[in-house]
This record gives structure tokens, C-alpha cells and sequence, in this order.
């Protein structure tokens, strides 16, 4: 009499292993970002955190009522960076890059 297979030909298959895809290289990138005063009272800086995937972190500002003028640093993909400066500028925010010195780099 021949031996039996212990395999059940109804079991599920192992699930292949699935190649990861790498994720695009985050950037980090300093702007000076200066408002006009129509836009000083509007969350600029929220809005382009949540219209792009950037996380934002204010590094010195300083407001008045006449105009507003801040340091701000963005992560995210150079892609959602550089679409988010756009958008900047459409909103009328002057966007500047920052110039590090060799010390601060």
C-alpha cells in the first residue's frame, strides 16, 4: 500500500513575498516666506500642510499689521515641495530660499 500525502490540496498557498517599493527621498528645504498684509491673518502655513503631504515647522517670524515675515522650514518629497512653493506664491506670499553658512549646514 503506498503512503499517503499529508498535503491537503485545498489549503491556501503561501502568499509571495511582495517586493518593497522606496519611498521617494525626503527633502528638507528653508524658505523666508514674506506676507502681504491682505494674507498676514490667513493660515497659509496650516493650509500647506494639508494641501501637500509637507510637514512644516516655523523657524522665527515676526508679524506686524503692515506685514508678516517667516522663517519656515518644510520635509516631504522634492516633488510636494516644490508644488507647495508654487502654491505660495499664488496665495501672494513671497518665498525666498534661506542661505545657510557653512557653520549652520
Amino acid at each position: 500500500m503506498a503512503a499517503k500525502s499529508t498535503k491537503n490540496p485545498s489549503a491556501p498557498k503561501p502568499a509571495k513575498a511582495k517586493a518593497k517599493v522606496k519611498a521617494p527621498a525626503k527633502s528638507t528645504a528653508r524658505f523666508w516666506l514674506t506676507y502681504p498684509p491682505q494674507r498676514i491673518k490667513a493660515p497659509v502655513i496650516w493650509q500647506l500642510g494639508h494641501q501637500f503631504q509637507l510637514i512644516t515647522s516655523i523657524r522665527q517670524a515676526s508679524v506686524t499689521d503692515v506685514v508678516g515675515i517667516v522663517c519656515l522650514e518644510v520635509e516631504g518629497d522634492a516633488a510636494e515641495i516644490s508644488a507647495g512653493v508654487k502654491w505660495l506664491k499664488k496665495q501672494g506670499v513671497s518665498v525666498e530660499p534661506v542661505e545657510l553658512s557653512a557653520v549652520e549646514s
